[in-house]
């Protein structure tokens, strides 16, 4: 009897050192994993740390560190959607959470919504007074609408060449805000355009598209000035750069398969989904309806073979009755996703969502 005691309490003993040696080995996966990203944030190797960070939420799912990071880094490579989501998350259960602030602050700021990005950073540091990263990206956006009217002023004045001066500025404020710095070297060049310097304006217009492949402004000024300049080949860019990108916009490849562009369609539809963002700021509603806009219209040329091919052979679409009035979106998503009743958002406060299916 008190040998089958022994054995049972070594099994005991066995399966707990086999549960703490496991245990172990988790919380040492995710040390690496929280040195690997950090020395790729400094390396500014974001989807790395995007990668450790989701590796390491598989240990930890609950850490709010980790999520942050992660939302930090979406933010960064210019997924704001997604970043905003899990700031968002966090925010509906704490929501004086400074990082997560920090973070929806930050993806207002490079969707340059420029007017409504201080309250976001002014809050975070009112929660976190010593949040330098809240701090300086505060003060860069305040330095940037600043330097909008003094730029707006010279160009209504016409001294346009203060108002060059005034954009290449504005330029080395903050490297890291694409959609701004490419509107400002629109406006750059656009000033140089009217000095008569058309090589410096397409080289302005050339800058804006690598920062903004989507900003058509730029391919428009900059295909002018290649009209201007004799440039007429380069000039032919112009139809080109109206054309959607359609396969982006879903984030497919150009051989996907019909399930995969549906798979696509169902997730951005699902992020831009105008009621999954009606308690955010006008300027992100507008910004989310657009988008969502594009990916229905995404959906209906590719989930079409005829269109598709049309499409693919760069043909106009709106020839021979394929024009994008012939299709219902409502029609669409309630295909995808179940119709009245198997689908549907709520909201819980600014920012704050969830689904119910059903």
């Amino acid at each position: 009897m008190a040998a089958c005691c022994s054995f049972q309490r070594a099994l005991e003993l066995g399966h707990k050192n086999a549960q703490a040696q496991q245990e172990f080995k988790n919380a040492n996966a995710v040390i690496e994993y929280e040195k690997i990203a950090e020395t790729d944030f400094e390396k500014r190797d974001f989807w790395k740390v995007v990668f450790c960070m989701d590796c390491a939420l598989e240990y930890s799912p609950a850490c709010h560190r980790f999520k942050i990071l992660k939302a930090e880094c979406l933010a960064m490579l210019g997924h704001y959607p997604e970043a905003q989501c899990v700031a968002s998350d966090i925010l509906r259960m704490d929501s004086t959470n400074a990082h997560a602030l920090y973070v929806q602050g930050l993806c207002l700021d490079y969707e340059d919504c420029i007017e409504k990005v201080v309250q976001f950073f002014v809050q975070a540091l009112r929660m976190a007074p010593d949040h330098e990263k809240a701090c300086v990206t505060c003060r860069n956006a305040k330095a940037l609408k600043a330097k909008k009217e003094d730029e707006n002023k010279a160009f209504k004045e016409r001294n346009y060449k203060l108002a060059c001066e005034l954009y290449t500025e504005d330029l080395g404020i903050d490297p890291d805000n694409t959609k701004t710095n490419a509107k400002l070297y629109c406006h750059q060049g656009m000033v140089n355009s009217k000095l008569r310097k058309l090589d410096d304006a397409i080289e302005d217009g050339t800058n804006a598209v690598k920062l903004d492949d989507t900003y058509i402004k730029s391919y428009l000024r900059r295909g002018q000035c290649y009209m201007d300049t004799e440039h007429y080949e380069e000039a032919l860019e112009l139809k080109k750069s109206k054309r959607k990108d359609y396969y982006k916009i879903l984030g497919v490849d150009k051989n996907a398969s019909e399930d995969e562009i549906k798979k696509a369609y169902r997730k951005w539809a699902l992020m831009h989904h105008p009621d999954r963002h009606s308690g955010a700021i006008a300027e992100v509603q507008k910004e989310e309806e657009k988008k969502f806009k594009e990916v229905r219209e995404a959906f209906t040329i590719l989930s079409d073979p005829k269109k598709n091919t049309r499409y693919d052979s760069e043909q106009d679409l709106d020839e021979e009755g394929m024009n994008m009035g012939d299709f219902d979106a409502n029609n669409i998503f309630k295909a995808l996703f179940g119709g009245p009743g198997g689908f549907s958002f709520e909201a819980s406060g600014p920012g704050n969502f969830f689904f119910q299916f059903g």
